[in-house]
């Protein structure tokens, strides 16, 4: 009986703890929920508008090439927001329920990103700008979609696009 009072009081305590990390949350802008913050999305944001602006201003491929993805702790150590430490610190406390979910997300924008850009590069060396143009819409729109879900998971949601929605959004 009492290895099962040992084990009742263990949760307990991590509740506690839980509780007292999450008090410092509820003044910051990370969600109380999930403890991540949507500033995250701004490593991206960037790139986007980057890959949108191509067609008209092909020597940003240069610098859209030049990006390169970030984890969620290393973009926070490189920002100047005042919540940074707070935000890196409760990366390690998302609850499982949100973070394999949001990393899978991240996961799927990074290599679209990427593609992303091989694609477009490649249809600014075939001289299209029909093409080039389509393409940077459409691609945009795609890492925007994921985008939103990854944001809706900062906000509490538990939901993905699978690897047979992207496809479909991309139109492969």
């Amino acid at each position: 009986m009492s290895g099962l009072q040992d084990h009742s009081e263990k949760p307990e305590e991590e509740n506690a703890g839980l509780e007292a990390f999450r008090a410092r949350i509820d003044a910051s802008n990370l969600s109380p929920q999930t403890f991540l913050a949507t500033d995250y999305l701004n490593h991206f944001n960037e790139i986007v508008m980057t890959l949108e602006m191509i067609p008209d201003m092909p020597e940003l491929m240069e610098e859209a090439k030049a990006w390169a993805p970030k984890s969620y702790p290393d973009h926070f150590r490189d920002s100047t927001i005042a919540d940074r430490d707070l935000a890196i610190e409760a990366y390690e406390y998302v609850p499982d329920r949100y973070k394999k979910p949001f990393e899978t997300t991240i996961g799927q924008i990074n290599q679209l990103i990427g593609t992303s850009v091989e694609r477009l590069e490649r249809d600014l060396e075939r001289g299209n700008p029909g093409l080039l143009r389509e393409n940077a819409v459409a691609l945009s729109r795609v890492i925007q979609r994921l985008m939103d879900t990854a944001g809706a998971i900062i906000h509490g949601s538990e939901k993905t696009l699978d690897q047979s929605d992207v496809d479909a959004l991309l139109g492969d």
